[in-house]
């Protein structure tokens, strides 16, 4: 992890956050449903944490799963994203969180592709970044 993101207090991320992306990406918030600019995106390239720019998920593994939110059956690599158990809203869910700066991404599901991974990665847009390729 890289030291300045290690470090980092609350305050530091609201002062380069907005609102919106410090409530999903600091307090695992989420956005509405089918309101995210990559929810039905085609783009080619790759998706990096909006809070850090660490590497997350490619456009290879991106698909449509009508879930409302950009959906992925894996990962950009062991480096990209970690999950913990969350209990909130009196759900038992597996969290995504960047694994450098550990910044809220979504949710993972094993109801993804069963010919790929058989995960749904279910990420928020607004907490990618997009780089085309």
């Amino acid at each position: 992890m890289e030291e300045s993101f290690k470090n980092k207090t609350e305050a530091e991320w609201k002062e380069i956050l907005t609102d919106e992306e410090f409530h999903v990406l600091r307090e695992a918030g989420t956005e509405r449903p089918f309101t995210g600019k990559y929810t039905d995106s085609d783009l080619h390239g790759n998706f990096t944490c909006k809070a850090c720019g660490n590497l997350l998920f490619t456009s290879e593994t991106k698909y449509h799963s009508g879930c409302g939110w950009p959906a992925f059956y894996d990962k950009a690599g062991n480096s990209a994203v970690e999950t913990r158990l969350d209990y909130s809203h009196g759900m038992s869910r597996i969290e995504v969180v960047c694994k450098q700066c550990k910044s809220h991404l979504g949710h993972v599901f094993e109801d993804g592709p069963r010919d790929k991974t058989g995960l749904r990665y279910c990420i928020n847009s607004i907490c990618l970044d997009f780089e085309t390729k």
